[in-house]
């Protein structure tokens, strides 16, 4: 059986329920469509014994999915002038609803990443029990480069990488490779990207993936990112961006240049969702998902009616200038105050998972 729309194609083929997200033109990018076809399909499928896990992949040579559909956020938030409204909101609160029941689905759940996965792909991807990811794979959340924060789960699964890599990720924007994914637990998996349509063939056959996955694993030479990830830990452990700033500046030696970079980039990026990002990284430690997903839903809320989320679409996406005018447009003009607001319970009230 099959179900197609212009964008996701979900089918049942053997053992497996498949997911396949279908905009390979804007690289999967997730609408509010897609994510509420997955939930649908999911459902579904839950109390199907003839389905015994899921597969999710992405159509096309270059993407899982690069995230979610930001031209649409703008448009409404700045052309339609509803900065915040229930629209914009909708799609998040049903985003972060797929989000958890991916994470709690009880059948497993595989994510074939052969390709960019980012955002929004993320959230549909990194909470299922299972992730592969080829040689050609790029994870990033890059989020607070267009001045939003790490959302789609990224409170709950970051702070729980390996090390501070989680807080490395959130506040750069790195682009994490095979081999570092890997390391860091983001991929449970990796298999050759040659490979991948005989491992879909194969799970599709099975009716245990474990076993069908460990045959498939092919695990990278981790030993080339084991000296990174040490100074990532010993760099990124303080509990202020500013003082992260301070270890970065005045590392010397063998990460110097590394420590230029990642400082470089950080200060690149909008001052307010950096310091959001890092506060999500020391309290999301000790959430629930569920809790976690609240907690984003209370962020995005105060994101959607402000000025940098607008301004980094702009300079990314609209002007393509790449030079967002931030507010405030240093660290030191962040207020404490409004950065407390974006962790308080919305006007309409906290999400409801279900």
């Amino acid at each position: 059986m099959t179900e197609a729309t212009r964008d996701l194609i979900v089918e049942h083929k053997g053992s497996a329920g498949l997911i396949t997200l279908n905009r390979p033109e804007a690289l999967n990018a997730l609408t509010h469509d897609m994510a509420r076809g997955i939930r649908k399909a999911l459902e579904r499928w839950i109390d199907d014994d003839r389905i015994r896990h899921v597969l999710i992949k992405g159509a096309g040579s270059k993407a899982f999915c690069a995230g979610g559909d930001l031209r649409d956020l703008y448009d409404t938030g700045v052309v339609k002038g509803r900065k915040g409204s229930a629209e914009q909101l909708a799609f998040f609160a049903d985003e972060y609803r797929l989000n958890a029941y991916i994470h709690a689905y009880p059948k497993p759940f595989i994510a074939l990443v052969d390709g960019i996965v980012m955002g929004g792909g993320v959230g549909v991807s990194m909470h299922g029990r299972y992730r592969v990811g080829s040689e050609k794979l790029m994870f990033a959340m890059p989020e607070v480069g267009i001045g939003f924060f790490p959302d789609v789960g990224g409170t709950y699964m970051l702070p729980r990488l390996k090390g501070e890599a989680g807080t490395f990720y959130a506040l750069t924007g790195e682009r994490v490779r095979q081999a570092e994914a890997f390391a860091v637990g983001i991929l449970t998996h990796t298999t050759p990207s040659a490979r991948f349509a005989e491992l879909e063939a194969a799970l599709i056959e099975a009716h245990e993936v474990k076993p069908v996955l460990d045959q498939f694993h092919a695990a990278p030479d981790t030993t080339s990112v084991a000296s990174r990830l040490t100074a990532i830990d010993r760099l990124f452990s303080a509990p202020s961006v500013e003082e992260i700033l301070s270890e970065l500046d005045a590392e010397a030696g063998e990460h110097a240049e590394f420590a230029t970079k990642a400082a470089a980039a950080i200060r690149a990026k909008s001052p307010l969702s950096v310091t959001l990002a890092l506060h999500q990284m020391r309290i999301g430690r000790d959430l629930s998902f569920n809790d976690a997903m609240v907690m984003e839903f209370r962020i995005v809320n105060r994101i959607l009616c402000g000025h940098d989320f607008y301004e980094g679409i702009r300079a990314v996406i609209i002007d393509k200038d790449n030079h967002p005018r931030w507010r405030p447009a240093s660290l030191a003009g962040v207020d404490p105050a409004e950065v407390a607001g974006h962790f308080a319970p919305p006007p309409s009230g906290d999400l409801k998972i279900r």
